[in-house]
């Protein structure tokens, strides 16, 4: 596990490369563990079935990255072969221990690993779902980066994500907040601009629905399409 901070984002418009590192974000993950499922699985149980019913209309093979505590993991057809991955070890023992007591045959595997750096073979999922992790993780556009190597032609990138605020008040408040969210895992200034961004200067990448979720509209079910 490599240790220190990883500047590679500090480039990007409103980054906070700074902010967040790996080993920073696995510890805080590692921390919310044990409580993990009763602080935030009602929260965002809207989103969780979104992103899984959108990964069922597309089939084939899922890779949902930060799989967590596998809340998220029964929401998937028995037939559906998914792959989970996540940076926390305690989250993924949560995770373990829930696929032995549902008897989830489907779930292929569930690894340690880095969102951008993921130890995967070129275009081998036809679905990527990333829940409430693009704004957890470090340097979010290579992490975008690696869903999309990952993911076959014509497969879908499914993302549930706080979209920041563009101007006032609210962007006030998640400026003002990013150094304490920053230390407990994630960030609160995160504007669409860096996925309309990202997409326009991925090859082959297209986004083709944001639909707002609750609470409050402040977060958003996301897909992107890789074309043939």
């Amino acid at each position: 596990m490599a240790i220190g901070l990883d500047s590679r984002d500090s480039s990007r418009p409103g980054a906070l490369g700074a902010a967040l590192n790996r080993d920073g974000v696995a510890r805080a993950y590692g921390r919310w563990a044990p409580v993990y499922d009763l602080v935030f699985g009602p929260v965002f149980a809207r989103g969780r079935s979104l992103a899984a019913s959108a990964a069922e209309r597309v089939g084939g093979r899922v890779l949902e990255v930060g799989v967590g505590t596998g809340l998220s993991l029964p929401a998937y057809a028995k037939s559906r072969s998914v792959f989970g991955i996540d940076i926390s070890a305690p989250m993924l023992e949560k995770a373990e221990a829930r696929v032995k007591r549902l008897g989830l045959r489907n779930v292929e595997r569930l690894a340690v690993m880095d969102a951008e750096r993921l130890e995967l073979p070129d275009e081998s999922f036809d679905v990527v779902v990333a829940q409430y992790v693009v704004t957890a993780v470090p340097n979010p556009e290579a992490a975008l980066d690696e869903f999309a190597r990952v993911l076959r032609p014509g497969g879908e990138i499914i993302i549930t994500s706080r979209i920041g605020a563009e101007t006032g008040l609210r962007k006030a408040i998640e400026h003002a907040l990013a150094p304490i969210t920053s230390r407990l895992g994630w960030r609160t200034e995160f504007p669409w601009a860096r996925y309309t961004t990202w997409a326009a200067a991925a090859p082959g990448i297209e986004i083709v629905e944001r639909r707002e979720l609750p609470p409050l509209g402040h977060f958003s079910l996301i897909r992107m399409r890789k074309t043939a």
